[in-house]
């Protein structure tokens, strides 16, 4: 079983992976392909391309498949613990760095 504390760090290293696969410039290569950049007047977005796209552009998609990684790392990956502490960290330090930026500190 899991402990409260695994629980924490596998929250927040699932909470990273999904930002990173989401969010993160270091992934668009690998999101590229499936999007499609729009262009109307002024205005420019990505649009996702078929279900991939949409699965990767979906942060509780994303979501769940990375749980399921970080749990299968956890219980079944000797030594992963300090894989999934790092991320762990990660995910909280990119909480402090979004509320510190948003509340002007």
């Amino acid at each position: 079983m899991v402990t409260g504390l695994e629980l924490f760090l596998i929250i927040f290293a699932t909470f990273r992976v999904t930002k990173l696969i989401v969010q993160d410039v270091i992934f668009e290569p690998l999101r590229a392909p499936f999007f499609t950049i729009v262009q109307e007047g002024t205005e420019e977005w990505l649009e996702p391309k078929g279900v991939i796209g949409e699965l990767v552009s979906c942060q509780w998609c994303v979501g769940v498949w990375a749980s399921l990684f970080v749990i299968f790392l956890h219980l079944y990956v000797p030594y992963s613990e300090l894989f999934i502490l790092i991320l762990a960290v990660a995910g909280i330090q990119s909480i402090i760095y979004e509320w510190s930026r948003r509340n002007g500190e």
